[in-house]
């Protein structure tokens, strides 16, 4: 990389790091995922139609199974490259539909990424652009039972039956991405959406930092082999959650792994091409802490389907649609 295409990358970052820096976060809303070296766009609009493969994507979490109104969530994606002449474009959909406790939380963007060629790799910055849907089952809690004089049965805070608002939002981030190496940083809920409820309940959509990078190294006398290991930081910096992955592939093919959240969980990864373009990936973790009294783990399932729409396909050769 060159002293000014270094200087080009500086610049952005400090950018981003200064627009994270000055944000104010009450609590961390958005939800946890294991596979997320898989489905990057969904935390990060500026990895929308990365390399030249056009991608449909999903994901489904259900966390800590056996806890009642445990968190479940479901990524959704659609994302394209595309080109303006002789400059290079991502362009994409998704959509999240999460569930935890008696809150719920459906999100539908558009994204957008700018590409430019710096060094070896290609820089992008993005957008999403989109609206949340927040609704609370108001009906189904119940303060008589608690039996204590903190709790009040006819709470007028408490919203009563089932509530739901929708409000206008926005996310950002940049990435760079190599042929064996990626990073990225993106903020989640930049317009800080409040959705309300009615007079007296609202709920306030707090951002979320996430910080990631990945490495693929193929040994030179084993060139079947290759080692990956990742990182995903997410903050609202107030509480941290930091996923450490080490993946093992064989023939571009087949994936097997381990995962640790500081603090949190013990992952099992796998994963395969089952045909060209199309892989299918499965993590179970199982809590480290107190949790493991009242759930013995989490479910995540990936899918997704690359193909390609700038060059026609000659042959059959498996390929991961991760690192591009």
């Amino acid at each position: 990389m060159t002293i000014d295409n270094w200087k080009f990358v500086k610049r952005y970052i400090v950018l981003l790091v200064g627009v994270l820096a000055v944000q104010l976060m009450y609590a961390q809303f958005d939800p946890q995922m294991g596979q997320y070296m898989y489905l990057q766009n969904a935390y990060n609009p500026a990895a929308a139609g990365d390399g030249d493969l056009m991608k449909v994507a999903g994901m489904h979490r259900m966390q800590f199974v056996d806890i009642t109104n445990a968190p479940m969530t479901t990524w959704f994606s659609f994302s394209s490259p595309f080109m303006i002449g002789k400059t290079k474009h991502g362009a994409g959909i998704r959509f999240m539909n999460d569930r935890y406790g008696l809150y719920t939380n459906q999100a539908l963007y558009v994204q957008y990424a700018y590409r430019q060629k710096v060094g070896k790799g290609y820089l992008s910055v993005g957008v999403d652009l989109g609206f949340v849907n927040v609704g609370f089952k108001g009906d189904s809690v119940n303060l008589s039972r608690m039996g204590d004089e903190y709790h009040d049965a006819n709470d007028p805070v408490v919203p009563t039956g089932s509530k739901s608002g929708m409000k206008f939002d926005m996310g950002a981030g940049i990435y760079y991405a190599a042929s064996n190496w990626w990073v990225s940083g993106s903020y989640s809920h930049v317009t800080r959406p409040v959705v309300e409820w009615d007079d007296q309940s609202d709920v306030t959509l707090v951002g979320t930092m996430y910080l990631a990078g990945g490495y693929s190294h193929q040994f030179k006398n084993h060139r079947d082999w290759q080692l990956q290991p990742s990182l995903l930081v997410m903050s609202d910096f107030r509480s941290w959650d930091v996923n450490l992955t080490m993946l093992c592939e064989y023939k571009e093919r087949y994936r097997w792994g381990l995962g640790y959240r500081i603090m949190g969980s013990v992952n099992i990864l796998l994963g395969m091409d089952i045909i060209s373009g199309l892989q299918l990936g499965y993590t179970f973790e199982m809590p480290t802490n107190k949790l493991l009294l009242e759930s013995y783990g989490s479910h995540e399932l990936y899918l997704a389907y690359g193909f390609d729409i700038l060059k026609p396909r000659r042959n059959n050769k498996y390929k991961s649609i991760r690192y591009l």
